[in-house]
């Protein structure tokens, strides 16, 4: 059965900026994380927990980068979905599955580098690799159970007598998919930030407080944890926090407020605009979190007698 598209929402921009904006997403993703991937793989001789949780990372963002061309395909076509039901389904799931994949691993980042610096002694026996392993592992499973529903949701539909693979859901469906929408924010998105958000806090503090008593080697490390401090924070306020802000106000709109015309367009702009730009953070993280860290390893001056990484 067509489903008939609203009256009030025009979206013929995103048949131009959607296709632009994934394949600059695709070509820098692709070559970051594939880089980083080999460096980490192929160069680092001793994973440390910092290396597991970033390869996790790297792993996740190629998930999702290699289902882009599908969706420049799509969108380049005026919308026109080519590849059945199964491929609607895994391209919707593996972007939720990046997205908040890539989150709670940069959670477990945060709380381990929380753990380095505020407790430096009394977290050596908590900084292992079994436990790093464990973490990922939980990490991936906690997102699994999240994102699951995202399989039942998304499917392909018709809109004029086309094949659509529906972005969230079909329209008729959206009231049902409202509450689990604003309930994947707060699990998958609000809490995490928060906990990040409470480790930077508290390290920020400590590095503060520390101040004048360390060497040369350990001011180095403390302006290295404050410049990864600042870039996870700018990577949530420019990609992350934006899509649930936009995405939460689209779902509102679309449930409690779908007669006002205005108000619908507006919000719809909003969201199609910063959904394909919260894929920069598979660009962005492997250029500010992980391949540096790689470099740094493969580095033999880097490292001072005495200092280890973790």
């Amino acid at each position: 059965m067509a489903m008939p598209q609203n009256d009030c929402v025009h979206c013929s921009y995103k048949h131009i900026l959607l296709p632009l904006a994934y394949s600059i997403v695709f070509v820098l993703g692709l070559l970051l994380n594939g880089a980083m991937l080999w460096l980490c793989c192929c160069h680092t001789k001793e994973w440390t927990c910092t290396t597991i949780y970033l390869v996790n990372l790297a792993v996740a963002d190629l998930l999702y980068i290699f289902s882009l061309p599908l969706l420049i395909i799509n969108y380049a076509m005026q919308d026109i979905w080519l590849f059945g039901e199964l491929l609607c389904k895994m391209v919707r799931f593996l972007f939720y599955n990046n997205l908040y994949g890539s989150i709670l691993l940069l959670t477990c980042i945060s709380v381990h580098r929380f753990l380095g610096i505020c407790y430096p002694i009394r977290s050596l026996a908590y900084k292992t690799r079994k436990l790093a392993v464990i973490g990922t592992a939980v990490s991936w499973i906690l997102v699994f159970i999240q994102v699951l529903p995202s399989l039942i949701y998304a499917h392909t539909g018709f809109i004029n007598n086309r094949t659509v693979c529906y972005d969230l859901t079909s329209p008729d469906n959206f009231s049902n998919y409202y509450l689990y929408g604003m309930v994947l924010t707060v699990s998958g998105f609000l809490c995490p930030f928060l906990i990040i958000l409470i480790c930077y806090c508290l390290m920020i503090r400590s590095l503060i407080q520390t101040t004048g008593k360390t060497n040369l080697t350990s001011s180095a490390a403390r302006a290295k944890s404050i410049r990864t401090i600042l870039l996870v924070c700018g990577l949530f306020a420019v990609c992350l926090a934006p899509f649930h802000v936009t995405r939460a106000i689209y779902l509102y709109v679309r449930v409690h407020q779908k007669d006002d015309c205005r108000l619908l367009q507006g919000a719809t702009l909003f969201y199609k605009i910063w959904r394909p730009l919260v894929g920069l953070n598979s660009c962005f993280s492997p250029l500010f979190l992980k391949t540096p860290i790689c470099l740094f390893k493969l580095s033999p001056s880097w490292k001072q007698p005495g200092v280890t990484t973790s």
